[in-house]
């Protein structure tokens, strides 16, 4: 078409070059995101395989974010890769997000490979890739033993596994309440002035004082404590009148 426009030759073989190298860009992106696929599968078919193997909590992790990268990557991800998924997550402890995707795959009915009748690129790369894989196993017969494995774990544990999942889950123990206000200010007030001396028979006499000062200054809304009167040291003492007329009554006598 560019040749009949009238385009010259060298630039219908630059435009040509140019579309064969994005063609194989994409081509070949495809490709690694198929076979990072297939390569989780690879890994969780062995750490969830019951053998004598003891996996590394980091080994597991790392799986479980290959895992989860598929699925923000790829809309949508395979039901497989959902049941790898939510099997480690088990495995690990972390039932909650085993339930969030054995879910999709037990009770979700949109996730059934009959539901993908619109595929994306990835989908339709992925499932050439393994329709290939089952027709000639020999080919990649690791790959094919894992594939088959899930999916015979799917078939027969998934249900099992996730009413499983649901039931550790709902036996983690709710975290208790953390203490009222009230209760923080109380023990905020202790801990600054320290245990009160005063009983409450004390406590109540010194309010009805207060109120008796109350009324006797006129109902004045303003509190007055009483200090307690101290005693005159020298309230007996006599007068110096009194002294000497005491020392001459002596003397006279």
């Amino acid at each position: 078409m560019l040749l009949v426009a009238g385009f010259p030759v060298f630039v219908i073989f630059f435009f040509g070059v140019f579309a064969y190298f994005l063609l194989r860009m994409f081509s070949s992106g495809s490709r690694s995101e198929t076979r990072e696929i297939f390569e989780f599968y690879l890994t969780s078919n062995e750490m969830l395989r019951d053998d004598e193997r003891r996996w590394y909590g980091f080994e597991i992790n790392d799986a479980i974010n290959r895992g989860e990268e598929i699925v923000a990557r790829m809309n949508p991800a395979p039901p497989l890769v959902y049941f790898s998924l939510g099997a480690l997550y088990n495995k690990v402890g972390n039932h909650k997000a085993a339930i969030t995707n054995l879910t999709y795959v037990v009770e979700n009915s949109g996730l059934d490979e009959a539901a993908y009748t619109y595929p994306s690129p990835e989908l339709l790369n992925y499932v050439k890739v393994l329709r290939k894989i089952e027709r000639e196993p020999a080919d990649a017969p690791l790959t094919s033993a894992a594939v088959r494995a899930l999916e015979r774990a799917r078939k027969i544990r998934a249900a099992s596994l996730l009413e499983e999942c649901r039931q550790k889950f709902s036996a983690i123990p709710v975290a208790a309440e953390t203490p009222s206000e009230s209760s923080d200010n109380g023990d905020y007030m202790y801990a600054l002035n320290g245990p009160s001396n005063e009983t409450p028979e004390a406590g109540e006499a010194q309010t009805s004082k207060e109120r008796t000062d109350n009324r006797a200054n006129g109902g004045s809304s303003t509190t007055v404590k009483r200090q307690p009167e101290k005693r005159d040291p020298f309230v007996d003492r006599q007068s110096i009148s009194e002294v000497l007329h005491d020392i001459y009554d002596k003397n006279v006598q």
